[in-house]
């Protein structure tokens, strides 16, 4: 039998793509879920090259890793975020439309719970009911496990699954729809931000429509979430006017989690009447046919791996 140490270094990458989606899913962050993947690696590469626990697979040890590893960086993020300006959004993984099969980041957001609308709800649970709530659903680890990882009873590591399910349910996020549906929706409502035809935003508007932006105070957008189609609507118009021309030229079409989305260059301050504006990336969620979600993602150190942001000329 191959030592639990060659096993993995043989494995591992084929992995990657997987647990850096678990750790994403608890953690929120593309940084801390890379950083967690590769201190996974170097912990269990360093392994005695003992032989694997009878059942045990490897890819059961890496799990296992990087839950417990992410589960840390979960919970030291919970004081960081109190002093958080505004709204805390995950970091948006932004990909061309096209993405290839072998993309990593590609892989993990064709997933349904990795969609923003959903992540969003996820990340706002206690640690303990996420990971309880991941780990359960999605990796179908059993609660005895899980249990061991947080700490905790057996039946109170399922109080957490369950808690976590019912917040989720309740918050009754947009699911995702055909991309075709998703792309007529967000053109059309472009179509009627371009005019600057408030009529016609507004029909474009889920009734509980919903804008949540994230800025750190870096940059501007709605410091509280926004909520229903008239306010809406007048925030849309406001963020649409405040754009030079030639930056919303440089607008491109790309996919936020998986979703439809935008990519905003910004632009610097040039006439008079061209103000600077920060780069973005916008995500919708569309619910019957009308957008239902908006995330505007402005916080600059959540853009620094988007590709395709520098400023227009």
């Amino acid at each position: 039998m191959r030592s639990t140490e060659d096993v993995l270094a043989t494995e591992f990458d084929e992995q990657r793509a997987r647990l850096f989606g678990l750790a994403y899913r608890l953690t929120g962050s593309i940084s801390d879920s890379e950083d967690v993947v590769e201190e996974t690696r170097t912990r269990l590469s360093g392994l005695p090259g003992t032989e694997a626990p009878e059942g045990d697979r490897p890819e059961v040890q890496t799990t296992r890793t990087v839950a417990a590893l992410a589960l840390e960086r979960a919970r030291l993020a919970v004081s960081r975020r109190k002093h958080y300006v505004g709204p805390w959004l995950p970091e948006p993984i932004v990909t061309e439309h096209h993405c290839p099969a072998t993309n990593p980041l590609g892989s993990v957001v064709r997933a349904e719970d990795v969609r923003m609308a959903a992540l969003r709800i996820v990340q706002q649970l206690p640690p303990e009911q996420r990971v309880a709530l991941v780990l359960r659903e999605v990796v179908g680890l059993p609660l005895t496990e899980i249990a061991v990882l947080l700490g905790c009873t057996e039946e109170r590591a399922g109080h957490h699954a369950c808690r976590a399910r019912r917040t989720v349910d309740e918050a009754h996020p947009p699911r995702r729809v055909p991309a075709s549906q998703q792309h007529e929706t967000v053109q059309a409502l472009l179509a009627a931000l371009s005019a600057e035809d408030q009529w016609a935003v507004a029909r474009m508007l889920d009734p509980r429509v919903s804008v949540h932006g994230d800025s750190d105070g870096k940059a501007r957008t709605a410091l509280r979430p926004v909520h229903g189609r008239d306010r809406v609507t007048r925030f849309l118009l406001a963020l649409i006017r405040r754009y030079a021309s030639s930056a919303l030229k440089n607008m491109r079409s790309v996919l936020v989690n998986g979703d439809p989305g935008l990519l905003l260059p910004g632009s610097p301050a040039g006439t008079p009447f061209d103000r600077a504006v920060a780069p973005r990336v916008v995500g919708f969620a569309v619910r019957d046919g009308r957008a239902a979600e908006i995330h505007d993602i402005v916080n600059p150190d959540k853009l620094t791996r988007v590709r395709l942001l520098a400023t227009a000329p």
